[in-house]
């Protein structure tokens, strides 16, 4: 999955791309480049991940008390489409939600849909 996000990723033209097999190794990365002043443009998580779930990466990034970081685009991929998901993931502040299987035209959609609403 990670693979397919990246190569849509690199489609719209976003190469510079890190990736994290877990929440719990992603936060440390979004932390660090936040404080090195390079904070990322866009978080792409799964919501089934082990150690660390993307809905929690998710919490932690919008509690962040880094600006840059509780403000980044964030968008949850989920084999979930129950309606209880949806709304934890709105009501946690997700920027967009896209269900699995998805195509890259899909995916690309959702994440020029975030990019325009985050610009606005």
């Amino acid at each position: 999955m990670r693979k397919l996000v990246i190569g849509a990723l690199a489609a719209l033209g976003l190469l510079k791309v890190s990736e994290a097999e877990d929440g719990a190794v992603a936060w440390p990365l979004i932390e660090q480049a936040a404080a090195e002043g390079d904070p990322f443009q866009l978080i792409v998580s799964d919501w089934n991940m082990p150690q660390m779930q993307g809905i929690e990466l998710l919490k932690k990034v919008r509690g962040s008390e880094n600006a840059a970081v509780k403000k980044t685009p964030f968008i949850l991929v989920t084999a979930e489409a129950e309606q209880k998901n949806i709304v934890e993931a709105v009501q946690a502040g997700v920027s967009n939600y896209i269900v699995k299987p998805f195509s890259p035209a899909a995916f690309g959609e959702k994440v020029a849909a975030v990019f325009k609403k985050h610009n606005s």
